[in-house]
């Protein structure tokens, strides 16, 4: 772990972009360079379990993800990060870092990101687009089902305007299983 920035930034790419669960002070579009959103980790907790694991989102090596930086209140800095912790370092699959986030406004600066951890057994890599497909479809976890997570993503991702392809595509590929079903 870190010590957190003052004043203390989160970096935001999957759910805590549309479901944080803290208080923040301020709230703004974000880019983070040198990683890239993926589904490269298996789930088996929030979105899947050990026997049928999910897919969740990482920050996986190469690239710039565009995201959410939220701002924590000096008197609450304490508490939101401990319950960050609590939610993203459940299994240790992801790093907790500093990284340089640029803002909406121009402004650059570090913000605490939980980084893919290529050497952690749960690390998935890069999966082909129908394994992925399958995998999401039939996970579910205690957060509920992995598909959900998806699509909600990529439905903050559109209201912010950001354009992804594979998870669009992929989040096709879902609605349409529905409509099938």
């Amino acid at each position: 772990m870190v010590d957190a920035p003052t004043p203390l930034w989160i970096f935001a790419y999957g759910s805590l972009m549309w479901h944080p669960g803290f208080p923040f002070a301020e709230r703004q579009r974000a880019v983070l360079r040198g990683y890239h959103r993926a589904l490269c980790i298996w789930s088996h907790h929030w979105r899947g379990t050990v026997a049928v694991p999910g897919l969740v989102f990482g920050l996986d090596r190469g690239g710039h993800c565009t995201g959410v930086a939220y701002r924590i209140a000096l008197e609450e800095a304490a508490a939101v990060l401990e319950a960050v912790r609590r939610r993203e370092l459940v299994t240790n699959v992801y790093r907790e870092a500093l990284a340089t986030t640029e803002l909406a406004d121009g402004r650059t600066l570090q913000a605490i990101a939980y980084l893919a951890d290529p050497d952690h057994p749960q690390y998935a890599g890069r999966l082909g687009s129908a394994a992925i497909l399958t995998s999401v479809r039939a996970a579910s976890g205690i957060a509920g089902p992995n598909r959900d997570y998806v699509l909600n993503t990529q439905a903050h991702l559109t209201e912010l305007g950001v354009d992804d392809p594979a998870l669009t595509a992929l989040c096709d590929n879902l609605t349409v299983a529905d409509t099938r079903a």
